[in-house]
């Protein structure tokens, strides 16, 4: 009799259970959110990997994310964060076409309740984002000074330097450019490096390699490149060697270790780079509109780390993304 009673009682708890997760939908996908994403640019190759680790990320969590493409237009960005909040989603992510359109678009999520996440370029209102709104990424004062740093040890302290600057629009390429000026300037192993001449090549391969180019044709003397990412640094490398320059008579460095930089690290044309995790960015992003949608309290800054790559620990890096 008793062991029929507890098989009752199984049958029962097994049976309210099923009842429950019927009625209150218990499972994974109930906590399902819908995922607003603007990356500042599709053809970006950083930008790449962050939105594509953002989106399997974000789907394998059983989330929906919709993606769209600026285009470097700040205009745009803003109406595609209009439209995200219009249509109702719980969050948003984005990577910031201009950091002084950030306060814009941290009123417009804030006035819609809507939680906010900066992934990657730091806005220009970090301090008040409130608190549904946050950024993750790295602290770019120490990606220009670990690249130069690095240079300057390879160059004996001693030539001229060439920089390539990304979009002056965005935090990073202002911070990384006078990373650079600082350690070439200002530390005392650096003070025979010389500062010949800056471009901006607005982050592209193309642009950097014509700049290089011109550099070369005007008969400007360097034997170091600092870029402010692989882009513009691949685009130096393509110069150079198309004018018949030996890649051991200069030293070339950019940030963030992507695929083609650590493809041409290998090949001994690529001397520096310094990873910024673009996984781990994306993914600090994702949870942290997760949480924030939540009501969960976070920090103002999640800081994704820096790390120095040369040829002598690029092994460690190869895997990464």
């Amino acid at each position: 009799m008793k062991k029929k009673s507890n098989q009752a009682i199984k049958e029962s708890i097994i049976l309210l259970a099923a009842i429950a997760m019927f009625l209150f939908g218990f499972s994974t996908t109930s906590y399902a959110i819908t995922l607003g994403y603007s990356s500042p640019n599709f053809d970006d190759n950083f930008q790449t990997v962050l939105r594509i680790n953002a989106k399997e990320y974000a789907e394998s969590l059983g989330h929906s994310i919709q993606i769209e493409d600026a285009r470097e237009d700040v205009g745009t960005q803003i109406s595609q964060i209009q439209n995200f909040i219009a249509s109702g989603v719980d969050a948003i992510v984005l990577a910031v076409v201009s950091a002084e359109s950030s306060p814009q678009i941290t009123k417009l999520a804030a006035k819609a309740g809507v939680a906010l996440v900066y992934i990657n370029r730091m806005p220009t209102d970090l301090a008040s984002l409130g608190d549904k709104a946050v950024f993750v990424g790295s602290d770019e004062k120490w990606s220009g000074a670990l690249e130069a740093f690095e240079l300057c040890k390879l160059a004996g302290g001693q030539g001229n330097a060439v920089m390539l600057i990304g979009l002056l629009s965005n935090e990073a390429a202002v911070t990384r450019s006078q990373d650079v000026r600082e350690v070439f300037g200002g530390l005392s192993m650096c003070k025979g490096i010389k500062l010949v001449d800056e471009q901006v090549a607005e982050w592209q391969r193309t642009k950097a390699n014509d700049i290089v180019t011109n550099w070369i044709s005007s008969g400007i003397k360097f034997n170091i490149v600092a870029a402010n990412n692989d882009e513009m640094a691949i685009g130096a490398i393509q110069a150079l060697k198309a004018a018949g320059v030996s890649m051991d008579d200069v030293f070339v460095g950019g940030i963030d270790a992507t695929a083609d930089a650590k493809a041409a690290m290998k090949a001994g044309d690529l001397d520096v780079t310094v990873f910024q995790n673009a996984a781990a960015q994306a993914k600090g992003g994702i949870d942290a509109a997760i949480k924030l949608s939540k009501g969960e309290k976070l920090p103002k800054f999640v800081v994704i780390p820096f790390e120095l790559v040369t040829p002598e620990n690029l092994k460690n890096y190869m895997d990464t993304k």
